[in-house]
């Protein structure tokens, strides 16, 4: 098997017959009621802009597609891996089309893997394995590579990235470079900072109705409404921004894949699952800006809807949470302790990731795909 080979593998083959069964989603959402859908999908948000456009949006339109992508980049830590999976089974619940963007090109622009085309999407085909595994409804999902879509649809996409490259200045766009992992201080490539023309472009490309991505994509969402107006569109796109997880580390606003010890990867096994736990900062009695409750709040209760801490009777015995007020309640008093909650999480952790680990050691061709992308990290 060529693990660089873009269309052969079972990830690829799931991708495109799931076209066809998107279009079954309709009947499966009418035992929600418009509210019940709305809420699943606002949930996903730390902020919607906005809410009545959305609500409008679910009436008016049986299916909507909702746009999200990635830049295949090397190790995929627990927010892309679980949360994603999470927020897109939401999205596949509540009767939506999700069209994720294997963001290859994208990723040859900011130089991942070298700026290696062949690396990329072999990574790339190794992140979807990891979505399969970890059970993403991919029924509901379209996976595009940006890379034979554009090509495809070269005289639709290039008019619309000069368009709106023609209406925005360049410290606008240098403004929305952050969506690349890049700081202002960077010495960006030209290449670079035509990324977010293209990515806004990407929303229209994709006829996305709502863009379902992290905050620190926010920018260049808002981009895009900001184009609609220019041009006097009046259904603009609709923004769902997801919490971006914190770092393990104090202060740290966003987990980094530069900082292995900041993050669990995917691919960490359970001892290291555990070592990472039992380092994070998590002060007693404090609740904001603690990732280990960030981890319980935005992993655990989706997943479980319970939070399960074991503990000798002289600690207070065993407890199971069913929400995280109630866990938060606890915390703050005191009454459950930083040694309750650091074992209780990495065992909620290690269940979660085990069917992904059992995958990728029993299917040798996600063996092939795992074993190929290590070596690419040794070598970069």
């Amino acid at each position: 098997m060529d693990p660089s080979a873009p269309s052969d593998s079972s990830a690829d083959a799931s991708a495109s017959s799931s076209s066809s069964a998107v279009e079954d989603l309709a009947p499966g959402m009418a035992a929600m009621s418009l509210q019940d859908r709305f809420e699943l999908l606002r949930g996903i948000g730390e902020e919607c802009i906005q809410e009545d456009e959305l609500m409008n949006l679910l009436q008016k339109k049986p299916v909507p597609i909702c746009y999200d992508g990635f830049e295949p980049s090397g190790r995929m830590h627990i927010a892309q891996g679980i949360v994603k999976t999470i927020n897109v089974n939401k999205m596949v619940r509540a009767g939506c089309k999700v069209k994720i963007w294997i963001a290859d090109w994208f990723a040859q622009l900011n130089n991942k893997m070298g700026g290696d085309l062949k690396k990329i999407q072999t990574v790339g085909r190794y992140m979807i394995e990891i979505w399969r595994a970890a059970g993403m409804n991919l029924d509901g999902v379209e996976f595009l590579w940006s890379s034979e879509e554009i090509n495809n649809r070269a005289n639709e996409y290039w008019p619309l990235v000069m368009n709106i490259a023609c209406k925005n200045n360049v410290k606008r766009i240098m403004r929305c470079c952050q969506i690349m992992g890049r700081n202002d201080s960077d010495e960006l490539t030209a290449a670079q900072i035509f990324y977010p023309c293209m990515q806004c472009a990407d929303i229209f490309f994709l006829k996305a109705d709502i863009c379902q991505l992290g905050m620190d994509q926010r920018k260049v969402n808002v981009l895009a409404r900001e184009y609609c107006t220019d041009i006097k569109r009046k259904n603009k796109p609709i923004i769902l921004s997801h919490h971006m997880l914190p770092g393990f580390k104090e202060g740290q606003e966003k987990m980094s894949k530069s900082d292995p010890s900041s993050a669990i990867f995917m691919e960490d096994d359970e001892a290291r699952v555990n070592l990472k736990i039992k380092q994070a900062f998590c002060p007693p009695n404090v609740v904001d800006g603690n990732p280990c409750l960030e981890y319980i709040k935005y992993i655990v209760f989706p997943w479980f809807e319970m939070f399960e801490v074991v503990r000798k009777e002289a600690n207070g015995g065993n407890k199971t949470f069913t929400n995280m007020d109630e866990l938060t309640d606890d915390y703050k008093t005191g009454a459950l302790h930083p040694a309750d909650v650091k074992p209780a999480l990495a065992k909620a952790i290690n269940q979660i990731l085990q069917p992904i680990r059992d995958h990728f050691n029993n299917n040798s061709e996600a063996k092939i795909l795992l074993d190929t992308v290590k070596k690419y990290r040794v070598t970069n």
